[in-house]
């Protein structure tokens, strides 16, 4: 390359300061991916939910070669001499007199560095063509290169509990004592960056500010997402391991699906070189994340962006080289705005794919549906505008299905959430449904719970081999008999729930009667009127204190408007659990009248009915109790039973009401 010289020059410091008129100024705000759900839009930038992070680099005073700032100058007498090369790089000379200091302005650019480190390290290139290698993701796992995570659970302790003392050198090379390659020596640094650097709420919301200086950082152990990434590349530097820093968008905090990106660039990451090939990381949103409600930023490790694979690193990073994405072929801006974005903890729980695959969707007749396959069992739940109404979600062993009626016509947000390993449900994915018709038909019942129908997680709690394994029930005459295996041990409670009218936590209860046969638990439904009702499923340990637990629902359906059955006969606690009711079953028996019983009743001596008179009931050859009562002149009909033949007391088992005599 020829430069052009000023034949007046004098003897003089030189500063060579690399344009690259190619690229896009960047400045930005920072991200935060996981704040609270309902949280209002903002456009901001660099941690996992909270205010800008990327300093304005356009605007940057000055640098020295190793990323510290320097004071602002105004030297005098400064000449300017620039030359272009063959591939139309602009190569600008500043001079200046030796008594003055140099002033770094140059526009920012990653393509090009000067060369060298203090510790003789070679500034590394942005990678070209052929470092764009294709990193497929083979859905074996979620990093760029194999890993056992446990091969670092030694270092990572240490690297966690290593303080500040002297220096960023001596910081540095304290975390290298366990660090015996470059990826260890990458892996040091990034533990002890996500455990001891905060993010800088009130720095990162700052209109106009200056960077991090690494010596600042340390001392307070704040910056924001330049300041991470400026430290990260700094302390990979000092390591002797090549590491860039990368300007880009990201879909981070206030992130709405389909939106679209221009101007300033709100994040920065880094690259790291291990193994012959670029890797990259985020240490912002690997630290922790911002409560968007309160500001405070809260440490929460995310081992997700710790050498994040290419193909899921561009889900919500998208660089200001294209060559930054390590991906053959690169994904243009406008694919990043329309791909489907998953939430780091879709891959964290163990998700592998998500259908519909646009973030935007629109309704078909009133209904959307939504499908994710996972690498495990997975507990879902979802919100539809807030609130877990006007969908239904049925767990499969390896994923969900998930099919959603909005009430309205208009613009939805459904959030779905995945359980995992740990007992806090995370966003994992986020649609904006488009709903232009409601089917005001599809009207669900309020109390119809999460998850519908039984599943693994049923089976897991004791209920196997359902005679009914789709979640949706349709009867016609408002009637239906569900049975399912019990495990040994294991206490069933079932309860109908509808819309229509107040029902008491009793009455909900007498529209099923329960019965046991040879391990097996049935649970004959009458509905009261034409409608939709949760038939909710509970559980408990017998031998265990406590409270049922809530295991699945069935969504019943009825149509027919003549429907208008009465409730059950109440059971009490002597009611064994292999006794069969077969007449009467409705609880409310006509006045005045002459009314058959039949029973079977296991482990009793005698068997009666008692209304206003007195009437045993006879065994007879099949092991059926039966006789009949008159219910002239009572309010209340119970069925009794002496449990041994030396007793003189019997016991309550069902009790009947008695309409009113016309």
């Amino acid at each position: 390359m020829e430069l052009k010289k000023d034949s007046n020059a004098v003897s003089i410091d030189m500063l060579l300061i690399v344009h690259s008129e190619k690229r896009r100024a960047a400045q930005g705000a920072h991200s935060d991916r996981q704040a609270d759900p309902g949280a209002p839009p903002q456009r901001r930038g660099g941690l996992q939910g909270v205010g800008n992070g990327i300093r304005r680099w356009q605007k940057l005073e000055g640098s020295d070669l190793h990323g510290n700032l320097v004071e602002k100058q105004h030297p005098q007498q400064t000449q300017v001499i620039t030359s272009y090369d063959n591939q139309g790089t602009q190569l600008t000379v500043e001079v200046h007199p030796r008594d003055a200091m140099p002033q770094f302005l140059k526009k920012f650019s990653l393509a090009k560095r000067l060369q060298g480190d203090k510790n003789g390290n070679t500034r590394p290139r942005q990678p070209g063509g052929k470092d764009a290698h294709a990193y497929p993701w083979d859905r074996s796992s979620l990093k760029s290169m194999p890993l056992d995570l446990r091969q670092f659970e030694k270092l990572d302790t240490y690297a966690s509990q290593v303080t500040v003392k002297s220096g960023l050198d001596e910081l540095v090379s304290d975390l290298l004592q366990e660090a015996h390659s470059d990826l260890e020596r990458v892996r040091a640094i990034w533990i002890w960056i996500c455990h001891h650097i905060e993010y800088d709420v009130e720095a990162a919301q700052e209109k106009d500010r200056q960077a991090f200086k690494p010596t600042t950082i340390l001392q307070t152990q704040k910056t924001n997402c330049d300041g991470y990434a400026g430290l990260f590349e700094r302390m990979c530097r000092i390591a002797g391991v090549q590491c860039m820093t990368v300007p880009g968008y990201s879909k981070g905090f206030g992130y709405q699906p389909g939106q679209s990106f221009s101007g300033e660039f709100d994040h920065a990451w880094n690259a790291v070189y291990l193994e012959g090939r670029w890797h990259l990381v985020d240490s912002t949103w690997g630290s922790g994340l911002v409560d968007s409600t309160t500001s405070k930023f809260t440490f929460l490790y995310n081992e997700f962006y710790f050498l994040t694979h290419p193909a899921l690193f561009i889900e919500d990073h998208f660089p200001d080289n294209k060559n930054w994405q390590l991906l053959k072929p690169p994904q243009s801006l406008r694919q990043f705005e329309n791909n489907m974005y998953h939430k780091s903890e879709f891959y964290n729980k163990g998700m592998l794919s998500a259908h519909p695959e646009t973030s935007i969707v629109k309704t078909v007749n009133g209904k959307t549906t939504v499908t994710i396959e996972s690498c495990a069992p997975t507990l879902f739940m979802f919100m539809l505008n807030g609130k877990q109404e006007h969908g239904l979600l049925s767990l499969r062993k390896n994923g969900m299905k998930l099919d959603v009626y909005p009430p309205t016509v208009g613009t939805h947000k459904l959030q779905i959430f995945a359980k995992g390993n740990s007992e806090i449900y995370s966003s994992v994915l986020e649609y904006t449904l488009k709903c232009h018709y409601a089917d005001m038909d599809i009207q669900l019942p309020a109390e119809l719970h999460q998850p519908v129908g039984p599943s693994w997680f049923s089976e897991q709690m004791g209920i196997t081999k359902p005679s009914h394994p789709e979640p949706v029930i349709y009867t016609s005459d408002g009637r239906c008999s569900v049975s399912f295996g019990v495990e040994e041990g294991i206490s069933v409670l079932a309860s109908l729930h509808g819309d229509n009218g107040p029902i008491t936590e009793e009455t909900q209860r007498r529209y099923i009667f329960q019965l046991h046969r040879e391990k097996r638990t049935e649970l004959k439904v009458q509905v009261p009127h034409a409608g939709k009702f949760a038939l909710k499923i509970f559980v408990k340990k017998r031998q265990e204190p406590g409270n049922y637990v809530f295991v699945f629902n069935y969504l019943l359906c009825c149509t027919n408007t003549k429907v208008n059955w009465p409730v059950f006969p109440e059971s009490f606690g002597n009611w064994g659990q292999d006794n069969e009711l077969l007449e009467p079953l409705s609880g409310v028996l006509p006045a005045n009248r002459n009314i058959p019983f039949k029973l079977k009743l296991h482990g009793i001596a005698k068997a009666l009915v008692k209304g206003q008179d007195t009437w045993p009931l006879t065994l007879n050859h099949e092991g059926y109790w039966e006789g009949s009562c008159s219910t002239a002149g009572c309010q209340e009909v119970y069925v009794m039973v002496l449990e041994n033949a030396n007793h003189n007391f019997y016991s309550y088992i069902l009790k009947y009401k008695v309409n009113d005599a016309q």
